[in-house]
């Protein structure tokens, strides 16, 4: 979803704007549990004022303004039905994009309720880094500029100028990737936004747009690593214990992921996936919680890496 689709009236204030974005997430999750009528969603909006310490009760008319909004930024149709005198979700596109702001939304909440409230919650220590690009590199993606880059890769002391066409944003284990076509290279390649030293934007338009969707390139693929079919695409068969087995199946690992079998001490996990290296240090991560029962080859990749590890304790 473009962000182009965040309209709001010019004269709102950014305090305005956010109450208008937490009264669009109250309603549609009230109206994703049942259909209501408008008093009964009021009555939502005022229990969710008191909490927060915001007017969120609006008019009829607001109301209806924010169900326009809903439509337009989220691809959300919300229609009345006036036999039963009730609102309820027509078309619901839950994407991610929604759902990420939702969840920003939730954080900002709780930590804006009260400023002693800090103490009762602690973050992840580790703060991602290059965040700062984020911004321009989405804006020259949109515009199909080229963008020269001052980069340094963790094994190099030595930082290389790059001129590239930027296609992607990719979020993977809280940093931040760009897939980029590197025009000295002639291939498609994976920035960390963290290792950028600095950039700029270019008025320079894509000399070679590629007929490619970014997207799919990471499909059957998990973290950032494409396969670009040196690694195929294949079902992986897993045997999780059952207690971490509940975790993978309340997060699953990717969208492909199918439980197979359930039972007191274990759970099969069947993926369709290219088991790249990002991948297998996935499956590394959950050590003797899991086993790769199929392909064979990939079984044999695992287990010799943890003989590897073992004998570091030799």
């Amino acid at each position: 979803m473009a962000l182009s689709m965040f309209i709001f009236e010019p004269n709102l204030s950014p305090m305005s704007r956010q109450d208008s974005l937490l009264r669009h997430k109250i309603i549609i999750q009230k109206l994703r549990v049942q259909p209501a009528g408008f008093e009964e969603i009021l009555q939502k909006l005022k229990s969710e004022s008191e909490l927060h310490d915001l007017e969120l009760v609006v008019s009829l008319r607001t109301f209806q303004r924010d169900l326009k909004e809903i439509s337009m930024i989220y691809g959300i149709e919300i229609k009345f039905d006036r036999s039963q005198k009730v609102y309820f979700i027509e078309n619901d596109l839950e994407d991610e994009y929604s759902e990420r702001m939702f969840e920003a939304l939730d954080v900002f909440q709780a930590l804006n309720l009260n400023q002693s409230f800090a103490e009762f919650i602690h973050f992840d220590t580790r703060k991602p880094k290059g965040t700062e690009h984020l911004n321009g590199i989405l804006y020259a993606i949109q515009n199909k500029f080229q963008i020269e880059l001052r980069y340094q890769k963790f094994s190099s002391d030595k930082v290389e100028k790059r001129t590239v066409e930027p296609y992607l944003l990719k979020e993977f284990r809280k940093r931040w990737y760009a897939i980029v076509y590197d025009l000295k290279k002639k291939e498609f390649r994976t920035f960390g936004l963290d290792r950028i030293i600095s950039m700029e934007i270019k008025s320079v338009k894509f000399q070679h747009p590629q007929k490619v969707n970014a997207r799919e390139r990471f499909k059957d693929n998990f973290g950032i690593i494409s396969s670009d079919n040196e690694v195929k695409t294949e079902e992986i068969l897993l045997k999780f214990t059952h207690n971490q087995g509940s975790y993978i199946k309340t997060m699953p690992l990717h969208p492909s992921q199918q439980i197979l079998k359930e039972e007191k001490d274990e759970m099969l996990v069947k993926l369709t996936i290219a088991p790249t290296y990002d991948f297998a240090m996935e499956i590394l991560y959950y050590g003797e919680f899991v086993k790769v029962l199929e392909p064979k080859h990939f079984a044999d990749q695992i287990k010799n890496r943890l003989e590897k590890a073992v004998k570091l304790y030799q």
